[in-house]
């Protein structure tokens, strides 16, 4: 089943280039079935690449899945066209309800929290998802926020960025969330921080699901399955590392080269992707779908 966005987004093109199962709004409006209600709530400076990443991932469910995305109020990036945003984008609105929700990472890792400028916006956001969505995943930056934010759990800032791809180690391998998926999930990551491990291991209400041994933990979900925190990106293309490697070399940033990732004559051998969209397809399907109304606002 396809995931519905609106024709004339570039991410239509671009997936349905690739085959990939997208359906126009007025198209879905003439089907009797309701879809799943998904957020994205989109932190990203490359706005454009990140929604097509997701609905990449999002379109890979036998569900149909209507797609609303979500920019800041309080602050306007300038990296993505204000025609685009003005477009396809909505400011946050607290009167709807949704199935599931999607919080993307953001460029703003080494700033303490309250320092970031819509970091009270953020905030309204979280106390949303919490009361109004069956399950929401959490990306990168959006993972450390969600669990500052809801458990109290501080980010450390690293001396040396975690860049590349790295093999994580299911350490609950029986949860829905890997169902088909292979023994290491590899995962993409490029931060400047991480979860602070004590404070971590000493909270009840969370669970490790994955974890690497240079990278640290993966996957991390909460008890009551309403919040997965992904603390790479598995939504990431082939080349984004690549693209991110260079643009820190061109603005003569000292970087390292991304671990993993480029192989013999610096080819990059893509080994991410079917595990995401296991992840994804399976977060749909056991951690929303299953628990949702039919009448989401009854």
């Amino acid at each position: 089943m396809p995931v519905i966005i609106p024709k004339d987004i570039p991410a239509f093109k671009i997936l349905d280039d690739e085959n990939v199962f997208v359906m126009s709004s007025n198209r879905a409006m003439s089907q009797d079935i309701r879809p799943i209600e998904i957020a994205i709530f989109n932190l990203m400076p490359t706005k454009i690449k990140t929604e097509s990443q997701l609905i990449r991932l999002l379109a890979n469910s036998p569900l149909q899945v209507n797609i609303t995305l979500f920019a800041t109020s309080s602050y306007e990036g300038k990296n993505t066209p204000k025609s685009h945003l003005d477009k396809f984008y909505k400011k946050f609105d607290k009167h709807k309800k949704f199935d599931g929700f999607i919080v993307t990472g953001a460029p703003v890792e080494l700033m303490e929290y309250e320092e970031v400028a819509y970091w009270e916006e953020m905030k309204e956001v979280f106390d949303f998802i919490d009361a109004n969505t069956n399950s929401a995943i959490y990306i990168c930056w959006g993972a450390l926020a969600g669990l500052y934010y809801y458990y109290g759990i501080p980010k450390k800032n690293l001396n040396q960025k975690v860049f590349g791809i790295f093999p994580n180690k299911k350490i609950r391998p029986l949860d829905p969330l890997f169902m088909g998926c292979d023994d290491l999930i590899y995962m993409p990551h490029s931060r400047h921080s991480e979860v602070n491990q004590t404070k971590l291991k000493n909270c009840p209400e969370l669970l490790v699901l994955c974890e690497s041994q240079e990278a640290g933990v993966g996957i991390i979900k909460s008890n009551d399955n309403k919040k997965i925190f992904i603390i790479g990106h598995l939504e990431y293309d082939k080349n984004t590392l690549e693209e991110e490697y260079q643009r820190d070399r061109n603005a003569d940033i000292q970087i390292a080269e991304p671990k993993n990732y480029f192989k013999q004559y610096n080819e990059v051998i893509m080994n991410w992707r079917s595990g995401a969209s296991l992840i994804f397809s399976n977060w749909l399907n056991y951690y929303v779908y299953q628990i949702t109304p039919y009448d989401l606002n009854g």
